[in-house]
C-alpha cells in the first residue's frame, strides 16, 4: 500500500476548496497575487475572501537567516505572515488555519508554542502541526496561513 504525505493531502484539500462546482475556478472569483519571491511561487494569493499565504521561512527582507533557536525563528516566520497578509489587506485576526511544519517536532514544539500563542489569540485558528525536512538545513520553522476577510 503506497503512503500519501499529509502534506500532499493538505494541499490537495486547499485546491478542492478553491474549485467551484465544476473542478474549474469559479468564474466570479478573482485571483490576487501579494508580494513577490526569488522562488517559484506567489507569497500570498487571494480567491474572493479567502487569502493563501505560502508557506514562510525565518528569514528576513534581505533573505537573511533569522536567528538559530526555534523562539527567534518562529517569531520572524510570524512577523513575515504579518507582513504578507498586510499586503492583501488582512492581519493575524483574520487566520482561520495554519500549517506548521517543525524539523524537529518533539525538541521545538513546545518553543514554538510559547512564541505561537504571542501572536495569535482566541479563537485561536485551526491547526496542523509537522514534523519534516525542511528546503534549508538551518531552518527550524516553516508555517503557513489561511485567513478570511470581508
Amino acid at each position: 500500500m503506497q503512503r500519501v504525505s499529509p502534506v500532499a493531502i493538505f494541499l490537495v484539500t486547499l485546491l478542492m476548496l478553491s474549485l467551484g462546482a465544476g473542478g474549474t475556478l469559479a468564474q466570479e472569483q478573482t485571483i490576487e497575487p501579494f508580494g513577490t519571491s526569488p522562488a517559484p511561487l506567489t507569497p500570498a494569493i487571494r480567491v474572493g475572501n479567502t487569502i493563501y499565504v505560502s508557506g514562510q521561512v525565518p528569514l528576513d527582507a534581505e533573505f537573511n537567516l533569522v536567528g538559530d533557536d526555534i523562539a527567534s525563528q518562529t517569531e520572524q516566520v510570524l512577523r513575515n505572515i504579518e507582513q504578507v497578509l498586510a499586503l492583501a489587506g488582512a492581519s493575524l485576526d483574520d487566520v482561520v488555519k495554519t500549517l506548521v511544519i517543525l524539523t524537529d517536532i518533539q525538541r521545538d514544539f513546545a518553543g514554538m508554542n510559547e512564541v505561537y500563542a504571542e501572536f495569535f489569540s482566541e479563537p485561536y485558528p485551526a491547526r496542523s502541526t509537522l514534523g519534516g525536512d525542511l528546503v534549508v538545513e538551518s531552518w527550524l520553522v516553516e508555517i503557513e496561513v489561511i485567513a478570511i476577510v470581508d
